[in-house]
């Protein structure tokens, strides 16, 4: 029997990728976006799936909306990719980062639980919950300790799927992902911002690219991959929660050097560092430990850090 996913925030880089997945595996795909009916689905458009998905209008923060659009949909899984996505943007915009990821959450919930069908749910978390633990990898005990209103609203929807999971016996689970990149990022994320500028100086200009701070550390994965997990997460028989990453974290400066030997320039050359980029906080170090995900899931990542660069360096 076909089964039919609601993807919230399917104009995004996962929800895209995610709608992709889905169809290949025979869903009917719904996506909400906040006017469906304006939005250009770029993303969608780019992986050639922009005719085979459905559309909805919903904004998360409407629980209205959302008992409507569930009603309407009745789908067999939910995955809520929707909200602010940036952690820079959330400390000037604490409020709506706050509200479209933790009420936008709490509203998925409630709806699924007064509806009263067995639809099971997964909400996107994030590795930014964990704030900075040196050199120990994060994993799903891990304490969070969130340092920035971003990371703090994630970790808010994290504790509601599961409260909501254990009061409710509702399917519900977050995917903990780390840092996942591809062409479908915007500019405004570092990985796509340094992708782009690479390109560009290789093309005889003479622009400098401006970043902050260079010697912070990430586990950057492939989003196309990631999905999968997200996908696998709601495949099993017990809900539970996941951390998501290849186990492999790099500074950002070993960033930057790959995406500028891939068009073969020396970096140092083209960057520099300049202090208004620089956040209020921010992380020192992010590592992961995603065994259980291997074990459980049977997931693992197959590309790191200077495959995923390299990718977006040939799709510029």
């Amino acid at each position: 029997m076909m089964k039919t996913a609601l993807i919230c925030g399917v104009s995004g880089q996962d929800g895209a990728y995610l709608a992709k997945l889905l169809l290949e595996k025979g869903y009917t795909v719904v996506g909400t976006s906040r006017d469906a009916q304006v939005s250009s689905f770029r993303n969608l458009l780019r992986l050639g799936i922009r005719e085979k998905v459905k559309y909805k209008s919903l904004v998360p923060t409407d629980f209205r909306g959302v008992l409507q659009v569930i009603s309407q949909v009745k789908p067999d899984e939910i995955y809520n990719l929707a909200g602010q996505t940036s952690v820079g943007l959330s400390f000037e915009q604490p409020v709506e980062t706050l509200e479209s990821i933790a009420t936008g959450t709490l509203n998925f919930l409630e709806a699924i639980r007064f509806i009263g069908a067995p639809i099971k749910f997964y909400n996107a978390g994030s590795s930014e919950c964990f704030g900075d633990i040196g050199d120990r990898p994060a994993d799903e005990n891990t304490p969070f300790r969130p340092r920035s209103p971003y990371a703090v609203a994630k970790s808010t929807a994290f504790w509601q799927v599961a409260n909501y999971r254990e009061a409710y016996d509702i399917f519900a689970c977050s995917g903990i992902l780390f840092n996942h990149e591809s062409p479908l990022r915007p500019q405004r994320f570092v990985t796509q911002k340094i992708v782009a500028a690479a390109c560009r100086i290789a093309k005889d200009t003479s622009e400098k690219l401006y970043l902050g701070n260079i010697s912070v550390k990430r586990d950057w994965g492939w989003a196309a991959e990631y999905v999968e997990a997200m996908y696998l997460m709601l495949q099993q028989e017990q809900a539970d929660d996941y951390v998501v990453a290849t186990g492999h974290s790099y500074s950002l400066e070993e960033l930057v050097a790959q995406a500028f030997n891939c068009v073969g320039l020396n970096w140092q050359d083209h960057v520099v560092t300049d202090d208004s980029l620089l956040r209020p906080t921010d992380l020192a170090v992010s590592k992961a430990n995603p065994t259980k995900a291997k074990e459980k899931l049977g997931w693992s990542a197959n590309y790191k850090m200077p495959d995923v660069i390299r990718m977006m360096v040939e799709a510029y």
